[in-house]
């Protein structure tokens, strides 16, 4: 059964629900760490992937780091707040901004340069990074990714950053199927109809950077990687410009150095 006007398959979230859980389970076990360590932004993507994490490991085993930043919203941090209340799991709130002011400094350019801004962006994503990885090493546990495949995609991730993880939960899930997930496994609706940020300047939300709505997004790749159609069928079939669909694919192919190890020149001997 599909809906999306019969583009997307409808999730079977009790299954899915399982086999997520079957999967943390298995990865805790072959790695022998002793728990799980996630960054809570306040978001959907977050929130869906704690309460995953909930249903297969105890309370105690699970560590939510806050890590805010001066654009990031109170309301996101409220949100981060009450989600690790309500699954009484242990949190911290770190801010992140008096660790990235040195870094930054070092490179003395215009705020208003292009690349600047965007780097201090990544930058962001790459402290949490390192904060994460230094709380999971110190406890023995693994660093859960909350990275859905619409993201993984088009490489709306920061490389060795948001994208450095150990497991990805809902990396095979697109955005429209973590919102129906999120659903099942109680996040709070609040969270599940805010507008989707990243919180990397004020105001920035993820559809504005990408161009596009998540769920026209979803039904574009859904049909040009499950269903190998063509970038004119797919237009068509979707009733959206050519251009639109052409430009997903150019994003994808522009990602894929992100999921890839660094490449290695062949050295015959």
């Amino acid at each position: 059964m599909d809906d999306n006007n019969g583009i997307l398959p409808v999730l079977d979230v009790e299954r899915v629900s399982r086999e997520i859980s079957a999967f943390i389970e298995s990865s805790l076990i072959e790695s022998n760490a002793q728990g799980l360590v996630i960054g809570l932004s306040g978001g959907l993507d977050s929130s869906t992937t704690a309460k995953l994490c909930a249903k297969v490991v105890h309370k105690d085993k699970i560590l939510g780091l806050i890590m805010p930043s001066q654009t990031t919203s109170k309301d996101d941090v409220d949100d981060a707040v009450s989600l690790a209340d309500e699954m009484g799991i242990k949190y911290k709130i770190i801010p992140i901004d008096p660790l990235i002011e040195p870094i930054q400094d070092i490179c003395s350019r215009s705020a208003n340069d292009k690349n600047y801004k965007l780097a201090g962006a990544n930058l962001k994503a790459r402290m949490r990074m390192v904060i994460l990885y230094f709380h999971a090493n110190a406890l023995n546990r693994l660093v859960v990714g909350t990275g859905n495949r619409t993201e993984l995609l088009v490489g709306y991730f920061t490389k060795y950053g948001d994208g450095g993880v150990d497991i990805l939960p809902i990396g095979s899930l697109y955005k429209t199927d973590v919102r129906r997930l999120a659903s099942y496994v109680g996040v709070d609706g609040n969270i599940i109809h805010k507008d989707p940020t990243a919180g990397l300047w004020p105001g920035q939300t993820d559809e504005e950077d990408l161009g596009i709505k998540y769920d026209i997004l979803d039904k574009i790749l859904y049909l040009l990687t499950e269903k190998g159609i063509k970038e004119d069928e797919t237009a068509n079939k979707l009733l959206i410009k050519l251009d639109e669909v052409v430009r997903v694919k150019v994003m994808m192919l522009d990602a894929e150095h992100k999921s890839i190890m660094p490449p290695i020149p062949p050295i015959i001997r």
